[in-house]
């Protein structure tokens, strides 16, 4: 029998024990993983150091080695993450609603797990913390499939959660992390019905759409980030400047980083030149449309398929549009329904551009960084989700339940 199937098979074992815990007990076993983690951060950044150098040595990019990069306050984040997340109520057993039949039965509407969760994501290791975490609140098992790049990190970071568990009276078989590095078990992880209960990919175009093209699971679709933030007419330079430039510098390879910058021509005609000036000081790359570079000669020019790609890195696209019902238009045929910003002074363009943009997120007047769990108010999140079926943006405690009708009766038989 080979690493995956043991692993599923000892989630599965897991399950019933999971159900049968209480929100105290979770919340105890959250703590303690936590704790264990600040109390080990030299063995974690001890193990990431190595998958961080084989990517310096690979000649990734700053945005993938960033997003890979442990240090102590990111590990102290991870675990508050888990903390937060002890901290919010947990929604297994709730009533959703409750119906009373003419006839005397009682229909509750009840929030339960959905069992085991299937996760595959990229070189990120503060997931496999947030995926634990959420998964274990919300009464789920998982099976975790990080990317090669981060395996030591990964492994130190289960080996640790295993151990707090063992404190605890979560099963540590809750949760396990597949080792290989063989592609073949994806695919294998991906058609295992009979353990996984819902697939969630998190990462690039390629993996996500791999996943929802060979998956026989059910795949809640995490989402590819080309962000667009558009300057109306009537936008505040300040404002503008502000949230541009958070937008897309203060972490580049991340979904919610601000990808592409539609401009009013009118803002454009004033502040565009001025406006640039410190991305380019913070060494983004840009690149631009016709009139965009008009305006600003020094804009490198913007290619067909630049309007569809998440950069992921500091690069960013401008374009010069003479109407918002043009940026809402480049916008809907661009974007990958993620996360969309509007920056106005004007409440009723504000209002048709959050109606009429096709989005899970859409703002006003603030940067697109803001589309994250933790600045929901979520505690941590499972991924950002683009789709429209059952979970739409950040996905917490809620989205990782589905519900089963409990029928209450005192002998009633159908007629």
């Amino acid at each position: 029998m080979d690493e995956l199937l043991i692993k599923a098979k000892a989630v599965k074992n897991s399950l019933m024990e999971l159900l049968q815990l209480t929100e105290e007990e979770k919340n105890t076993a959250l703590l303690k993983v936590a704790e264990v983690l600040e109390e080990n951060k030299g063995y974690i950044l001890e193990a990431n150091s190595k998958d961080v150098e084989a990517a310096i040595r690979r000649g990734e990019s700053k945005a993938i080695i960033d997003r890979l990069t442990l240090n102590e306050e990111r590990i102290n984040s991870m675990a508050q993450g888990v903390r937060d997340v002890s901290s919010l109520k947990d929604p297994i057993g709730e009533v959703i609603e409750t119906i009373h039949r003419p006839n005397g039965l009682t229909i509750n509407k009840v929030r339960v797990p959905f069992g085991i969760i299937g996760i595959i994501y990229e070189g990120r290791p503060n997931v496999t913390v947030d995926c634990f975490a959420l998964a274990l609140k919300s009464g789920n098992g998982a099976i975790l499939r990080g990317s090669s790049s981060a395996l030591n990190s990964n492994m130190a970071l289960v080996s640790l959660i295993k151990k707090a568990l063992e404190e605890t009276s979560v099963p540590a078989s809750s949760i396990e992390l597949i080792e290989s590095p063989d592609r073949e078990l994806v695919n294998r992880l991906l058609k295992l019905k009979d353990y996984v209960d819902v697939i969630i990919p998190r990462g690039g175009a390629g993996l996500i759409n791999a996943v929802v093209n060979n998956s026989t699971i059910p795949v809640l679709e995490t989402g590819v980030g080309n962000c667009h933030i558009y300057l109306d007419a009537s936008a505040s330079y300040s404002m503008s400047l502000k949230i541009v430039l958070n937008a897309k510098t203060q972490r580049p390879g991340v979904c919610n980083a601000a990808e592409k910058l539609l401009v009013h021509k009118d803002f454009a005609e004033k502040h565009l030149h001025s406006l640039l000036m410190p991305l380019v000081s913070s060494g983004v790359e840009l690149r631009g449309c016709p009139e965009a570079r008009r305006i600003c000669p020094s804009l490198l020019p913007a290619k067909a398929e630049d309007w569809d790609k998440e950069y992921l890195d500091l690069i960013m696209s401008v374009k010069v549009v003479n109407s918002l019902e043009e940026a809402i238009h480049h916008i809907n045929s661009h974007s990958t329904k993620h996360t969309e910003a509007i920056i106005t002074e004007s409440k009723d363009n504000a209002d048709i551009f959050l109606s009429l943009i096709d989005a899970a997120v859409v703002v006003h007047n603030a940067s697109t960084r803001f589309t994250d769990g933790g600045e929901f108010g979520f505690g941590a999140e499972i991924g950002i989700s683009t789709q429209k079926l059952h979970a739409r943006g950040p996905m917490g405690l809620k989205e990782l339940t589905t519900y089963k009708y409990k029928l209450l009766g005192n002998g009633q038989t159908r007629i």
